[in-house]
């Protein structure tokens, strides 16, 4: 490890870490904020879901700009990009009038935090040596997602205008950070190879082994926002048919607090065993039984929900393991775009889970609904897991070729 691979490792935590804050400090302070543009209780979940549709929609865009980019332009150019783009987007979140400019902004948003975390484990991963990269992006995800637990804080603490003035002014603070941070070797050197394509992204659909490469390691990751934007996002309207009134900045500190602690054991436990897969394929099965706990049990307080999201944060805790794998999976003309655009697609995908879940509702209660499609979102994330490649330790110096 020299000086250039640790500022790199800082950058891309605290990177990660004012990337996890703004894009969950929406789902803190969704029902202030419409309550505040003077919207209903039925509307406030209406526009809800529309805006974090939205925001998720701008992502699987930007997590495909950004990725392209990193892979033609350089990992260092996007990482700039992206954390101008979301930190002004950020900024105008506290300026919204309306639902108009509200879903303008979130959408904008979503385009800037598509590159950050996808380009900054690609560039940790080509900076340290193979033995020690999972716990140069097991250092990202465990500290970059108390991001989460200070958005919930200060949403909770803040009028929801200046959380989003917050989170803009963090942003525009990295950028001087970022300053220091020097280019990817294995980038530079690949550079000088022009008859090699970059960044492109159909490439992936050219075999059918990269494909189902790129698909299982997505589909592994669908689980974990479908707690965060689900179960966790819309607490309180799963909650209130059974009388109890739960803040969904509460549940959301402690879903958190869970993840962080999950990464951190997950990354160990890679490390340990000299394995991606294995963590990931132990944190999925848990994860399974405590989603379909957490919408069958009857909870009689909201302090038991919030302790609930702990262990169902801790056990959806395999982000850092998996998107290291997604890294390690493909060559560097195409790493930049299979880092950045994976963990965008697994963010994006809630708009899918939330559409099945609406789909359910309209025979069933909200809890039922969503029990009934995480078992759907579940079954085909443990089949994925078991398909995918071990990675452990692999050299990145390759190239994808058609």
């Amino acid at each position: 490890m020299n000086w250039r691979a640790w500022l790199a490792v800082l950058v891309a935590t605290l990177g990660y870490f004012v990337d996890i804050y703004d894009l969950i400090l929406f789902s803190v302070v969704r029902e202030a904020s419409l309550t505040d543009l003077g919207f209903s209780p039925a509307e406030r979940l209406r526009y809800g879901v529309l805006l974090i549709d939205l925001q998720m929609v701008g992502m699987l865009l930007g997590g495909l700009l950004w990725g392209i980019l990193g892979d033609k332009r350089g990992r260092l150019s996007v990482l700039f990009g992206s954390i101008l783009t979301y930190s002004l987007a950020t900024l105008f979140n506290g300026f919204a009038k309306g639902i108009w400019d509200y879903s303008v902004w979130r959408f904008i948003a979503g385009i800037g935090l598509a590159g950050e975390l996808g380009v900054g484990v690609t560039l940790v991963a080509e900076l340290m040596p193979a033995a020690l990269r999972g716990w140069g992006t097991t250092l990202i995800a465990t500290i970059g997602i108390f991001g989460a637990v200070v958005a919930s804080l200060v949403g909770d603490r803040f009028h929801w205008r200046t959380a989003y003035y917050i989170g803009g002014s963090l942003g525009f603070g990295l950028l001087f950070l970022r300053l220091g941070v020097g280019e990817s070797e294995l980038f530079t050197r690949f550079r000088q190879q022009a008859h090699v394509p970059a960044g492109d992204f159909f490439q992936i659909f050219r075999r059918t082994e990269r494909l189902s490469r790129y698909l299982f390691i997505i589909l592994t990751g669908v689980p974990i926002w479908y707690v965060v934007g689900i179960l966790v996002t819309f607490s309180p309207d799963l909650f209130r048919e059974i009388g109890l009134t739960v803040r969904a900045s509460q549940a959301i500190l402690y879903t958190y607090i869970g993840l962080s602690i999950g990464d951190l054991l997950a990354g160990i436990l890679s490390q340990v065993l000299h394995s991606r897969k294995q963590p990931i394929l132990i944190w999925l099965s848990f994860s399974t039984v405590l989603a379909i706990l957490y919408n069958q049990l009857p909870f009689t307080a909201p302090t038991r929900v919030y302790w609930f999201c702990l262990w169902l944060g801790l056990f959806s805790g395999y982000w850092a393991v998996l998107i290291t794998s997604a890294a390690e999976q493909f060559g560097t003309n195409l790493r930049a775009t299979v880092t950045t655009s994976v963990p965008n697609w697994i963010r994006g995908s809630l708009v899918l889970s939330t559409l099945l879940w609406q789909a359910i509702q309209s025979f069933t209660s909200l809890r039922t609904s969503a029990l009934l499609s995480g078992i759907i979102i579940y079954g085909i994330a443990l089949f994925s897991a078991t398909r995918l490649r071990e990675t452990y330790g692999k050299s990145l110096d390759f190239l994808e070729r058609d």
